[in-house]
């Protein structure tokens, strides 16, 4: 049973920071393509960034530069620092897990609930 819950969400206006959470087991941590997607209204979800178990990285084109994903070993979460948000960075944000890493919705089969964010 793979469980991941997301934390950190919130309101900023633009140009400010936020740092997005996401709490799973640490063999899931350890071993998983971990990513952040995102879904805003009307929207079709959208990858975000996603990290594999050797730690590479892949960002969507319209996160680079402001983004950055991470895990936390000792704390067994995924992290995502995001800088310099824009309004159009509003969205529910979700983390996911998959055996596989790519940046696509249908590629990840475990989800979490998500955490809103709205910048304004």
């Amino acid at each position: 049973h793979v469980q991941l819950v997301e934390s950190g969400g919130g309101s900023v206006q633009a140009g400010g920071s936020l740092r997005l959470s996401c709490a799973a087991s640490s063999v899931i941590i350890r071993t998983y393509c971990m990513a952040w997607f995102r879904q805003a209204p009307g929207k079709e979800r959208e990858g975000v960034a996603a990290i594999d178990s050797d730690g590479r990285i892949t960002y969507g084109d319209s996160v680079k530069g402001r983004f950055t994903i991470s895990k936390d070993n000792t704390n067994n979460t995924l992290d995502l620092q995001m800088n310099s948000l824009k309004p159009e960075d509003t969205a529910m944000y979700y983390c996911a897990a998959a055996k596989s890493c790519a940046l696509l919705t249908q590629k990840f089969g475990f989800w979490g609930q998500g955490t809103q964010v709205t910048v304004s």
